[in-house]
């Protein structure tokens, strides 16, 4: 697989959480090489099976999710401006001057408005703009004909490689995880495994985690592995909050992530030599791992994460290596895996 065109064309597929629809196609064409079934479920979940053929297998579930933050058209002014909500959690301080891409029947270019300083009183510069009274600028008179309330929005940015060993463009959370996962099951082509494994690529994350809970609720899987992102060390940011960038995946540990599946992914990487670090988590991963936890009757869950800069930007970016070494985590967990997790 190559990885940076797949992401390319997955990042450029839009998907706001509850419009993912047009991205739903696109993962599920991933994922049909494979598996060897895939559909697209009521709610809008990517469901992918992978059977071992065995009597009574255990099931191991992958879940990463597919929307993206982004926005939602709630007013079409005069002059072609628009007024408009978020969509899962955006960080208002980045946005004036953002370039966006408004999703009506025929796609808009667009930029947030921004306030010249000449124009502005004393003091003003130093105040943040809420999101509720920024406009898009769209520059077409006639956007009343073109622009209907409830029209979703993404940023205008495109995936881009910083170096040879680093991406950035938008909602590499999570399409990162999705391309993590999908490389695994190619990865595993042929092999005969031991348990079977479906493949959650879930929708809503970013305002509800609905679709992980009622994909995992359908599947009802005995284990579960959340595939995620996670924040990057930078200079200005809190250190015991972050993790080394190209240092390798970000395994959780916490009360909600099952200690023996855990383990049993840390045993593998360092068997495999692939690069881990450990993420201690003391409550809710706020992550989809929480909402595959509780359903149904209880799953064992992990959580693995990709080190990430610049979460809910334009310009979230990601180390390939760290990408990779997911893949290759849960290529060997897989392939090795008997259906039992042992202390």
């Amino acid at each position: 697989m190559d990885i940076v065109n797949a992401l390319t064309r997955l990042c450029e597929t839009p998907a706001v959480s509850g419009f993912e629809r047009q991205g739903a196609t696109v993962a599920a064409e991933l994922l049909s090489s494979c598996c060897d079934s895939v559909e697209i479920d009521a709610f809008g979940n990517i469901v992918g099976m992978r059977r071992c053929g065995k009597e009574n297998a255990k099931t191991v579930l992958l879940d990463a999710h597919l929307d993206q933050i982004g926005f939602v058209v709630t007013e079409v002014l005069d002059g072609g401006f628009l007024r408009f909500a978020e969509s899962g959690g955006v960080d208002p301080r980045m946005l004036l001057g953002c370039e966006v891409t408004v999703l009506a029947d025929e796609p808009l270019y667009g930029v947030i408005a921004c306030m010249p300083p000449h124009l502005m009183k004393a003091g003003e510069q130093d105040k943040a703009v809420q999101i509720h009274e920024m406009l898009i600028d769209t520059g077409l008179i006639e956007a009343k004909t073109r622009v209907k309330t409830g029209t979703p929005v993404v940023f205008a940015e495109r995936v881009c490689q910083l170096s040879k060993c680093s991406v950035t463009g938008k909602c590499l959370d999570d399409r990162a995880g999705i391309i993590a996962i999908a490389q695994a099951m190619e990865k595993l082509g042929g092999e005969q495994l031991s348990v079977d494994v479906a493949v959650l690529i879930s929708v809503q994350e970013e305002t509800t985690s609905l679709g992980a809970g009622i994909g995992t609720y359908r599947i009802r899987p005995d284990f579960a592995i959340a595939v995620d992102v996670g924040h990057a060390k930078t200079p200005d940011a809190p250190s015991d909050k972050t993790f080394e960038y190209g240092g390798g995946i970000m395994v959780g540990m916490g009360p909600n992530l099952d200690t023996r599946l855990t383990r049993a992914l840390i045993k593998t990487a360092k068997a495999e030599g692939i690069a881990y670090q450990q993420e201690v988590m003391e409550g809710h991963t706020g992550t989809n791992a929480w909402a595959m936890q509780i359903a149904a009757y209880g799953t064992a869950q992990g959580l693995l994460s990709i080190p990430l800069r610049y979460m809910h930007t334009p310009i979230e970016s990601i180390c390939l290596s760290d990408l990779d070494s997911v893949s290759d985590l849960l290529y060997h967990f897989l392939r090795n895996f008997d259906g039992e997790v042992r202390l």
